[in-house]
Parts: C-alpha cells; structure tokens; sequence
C-alpha cells in the first residue's frame, strides 16, 4: 500500500501540473476557440510524436552517438530538442495551413496541448523506468519539463502564426525563426544552466503571465476582427439584398465579369457571394455568443449552408473565384470561420 501511495504521488506530480494548466488555458479562452474535443485530439497527436521520437531517439540516436562519439549528455542538450521540437511543430503546422486556427491564442492553447500531450507520454515512460527516483525528480519534470514541452511549442505556434499573417504564407521564413526559438529554449533547459529546482521556479514564473498576454491580445484582436467583420458583412448583405445591388460597384463589376465567364458562372458567383457573407456573419455570431457563455444549438441549416458553399466553390473553379476577392478581402482568418462553422 505505501509503495501504491508512492507512486500514485509520483504520477500526480509528474502528469498533473501540466494538464491542470491546460485546463486553465482552456477556461480562459473566452471566445471558445478550440472545442474540448480538439484539446484531446492534440494531445493524442503529442503523445503519438513522443513514441516517434523515442523511435528516432533508440534507432537513430544511438547510431549517431556510435558514429560520431557525442556523449548522451550532449546529445540530450542538442540533439534531442531539436528532433522533439521538430515533431511537435509538424502538427501545429499541419493545423495552419488547414486553416485550424484562427488567433493567437488558439495557436497557444493547441501548441500547449501537443506539448503536454508530448510530456505524459514521456512521463509515463520515466515513471516505469526511474518508479524509485526521489521526489525531487517528479517535482522538476512535473512543473518544470512537461511545462516546458508545452511552452515551447505554444511560443512556436504563436509566433508561426503571427508570421503566417505578415507574410501570407506558412512557409519556411514563417516557421523556421520561431523553431530554432522552441528549440533554443528547451536545450537551456536540457542544459541546466540553473540547478534543476531553480529552472523549474524559472519556469512556473514565466510562463503563466506570456500564456495571459497572449490570450489578452488575442482577445483585442477577435474583438476588432469580429466588429469590423460584421460592418463590412452586413454591409455587403444589405447590398446584396437592397434590389439596387446591379447598380452598386460590386453589382457593376459582376456584371463586366460577363464578358470573361458564361451567364451561369456569374450568377453561381453572385450566389456564392451571398451565402458567404451569411455564414460569415453567423459565424461572428457565433464567437459572440460564446464569449458571453450562451451554448449555440447545433443547426443543420449551417452544414446545408457549407455543403452548398463548397459545391459552387467547385462548380464555378478557381479563376473565377478568385475574381471575387475584390468584394470580399477574403483572409486566412475568413476561411478559418467557415471551418469553425463545420465543426
């Protein structure tokens, strides 16, 4: 029984610290940005990066330590941030450009998620192999690494995205500065610059006031998208169903698109354009009623709405979408809502 009691303290100090601290990220998400069940799926995701790194780790860490005579030491410092860093970032990436996340703080909180789900696995390895390891050891990889494994990865996905939006694209300058970062603080902390108590209160003092201001400004932020969304939507809508739309600009310039497309392709364009800017003012709708705790019902008016959304995308093409970008300044941000709508 003591030895159950042992080691039932162990795993809580060990796995809980995190996950409780994702749990408060998820209460401070004002906007419900990330649904609960988008949290686990992360967490399975880093979970499943950890048993691939530790694959790379025992396959090819170990031949590397053969061939070029790198101390473990060393190899855990250097070599290992920069492989389990790489794999967490890969599924924050793969959640950019699939237009998963929206605002900072949603980049936060899911890159945390990996993190934390990266850190249990591990954890959970670590209490089998060291179960008689002193307190001491549980508490720093507790609060101090698996706390780290997911503020490494939250900095990251902050900062790719915000990177993603300057530059329009997630490509290699967008992403590779904010994961040489992750990468450079997780191998000081491997590094013990500090004795391992102190890194560990390093990191319980700055991590949880970075996490708030980025949810502050995230939340400036879906605060100015979503007013300025709805004055441009709701403008667009009483334009469009004015019955003067044709003699607006928009309305003119629909019409001079007769002479580039077939009279079908223009009309699906205006139909398009207008379904769009709905379920883009639904969607606004939505983010506010959720910030002030009220529970949408679920509508399958909205997956009507988004099927259909999608098969004139496909039936009028690219070109000619495209040629809708004038009247409707579509961002990442607006694409981002039509997910969040869908889901």
């Amino acid at each position: 029984m003591m030895l159950d009691c042992a080691w039932l303290l162990r795993a809580a100090l060990a796995l809980l610290p995190a996950l409780c601290f994702l749990g408060a990220l998820l209460v401070l998400d004002s906007y419900k940005l990330v649904r609960p069940r988008r949290v686990v799926g992360m967490l399975a995701a880093g979970g499943a990066m950890a048993g691939i790194s530790y694959c790379i780790s025992y396959c090819i860490g170990f031949a590397m330590l053969q061939a070029t005579g790198l101390g473990f030491p060393a190899y855990s410092r250097f070599v290992a941030p920069l492989v389990e860093e790489s794999l967490k970032a890969a599924v924050v990436v793969a959640l950019i450009r699939t237009r998963r996340i929206g605002f900072l703080s949603d980049a936060a909180l899911l890159g945390y998620a990996v993190g934390t789900g990266f850190a249990t696995i591990e954890n959970l390895y670590y209490l089998d192999r060291l179960a008689a390891a002193p307190i001491g050891v549980w508490v720093v990889r507790g609060f101090g690494t698996a706390i780290l494994h997911g503020g490494a990865q939250a900095i990251f996905a902050a900062l790719a995205l915000a990177n993603t939006d300057r530059r329009g694209e997630a490509d290699a300058r967008a992403l590779l500065p904010p994961l040489l970062l992750a990468v450079a603080v997780h191998a000081a902390f491997n590094s013990f610059v500090l004795p391992p108590i102190q890194q560990t209160l390093l990191v319980l003092v700055l991590m949880p006031p970075l996490m708030l201001w980025v949810f502050k400004r995230s939340e400036r932020a879906v605060e100015g998208w979503i007013g300025a969304g709805f004055d441009t939507d709701g403008e667009l809508m009483r334009l469009l169903e004015s019955g003067t739309f044709s003699q607006s600009h928009a309305g003119q310039y629909l019409v001079a698109l007769r002479d580039r497309f077939a009279p079908e392709i223009v009309f699906d364009l205006f139909c398009y354009l207008r379904l769009y800017a709905e379920l883009a003012l639904r969607a606004k709708g939505l983010l506010l009623m959720r910030e002030n705790g009220i529970a949408a019902p679920p509508c399958a008016e909205v997956g009507e709405k988004l099927r259909e959304l999608r098969h004139l995308e496909h039936s009028v093409g690219p070109t000619a979408l495209h040629t809708l970008q004038p009247l409707m300044h579509i961002s990442r941000r607006d694409l981002w809502q039509m997910r969040m709508l869908g889901e």
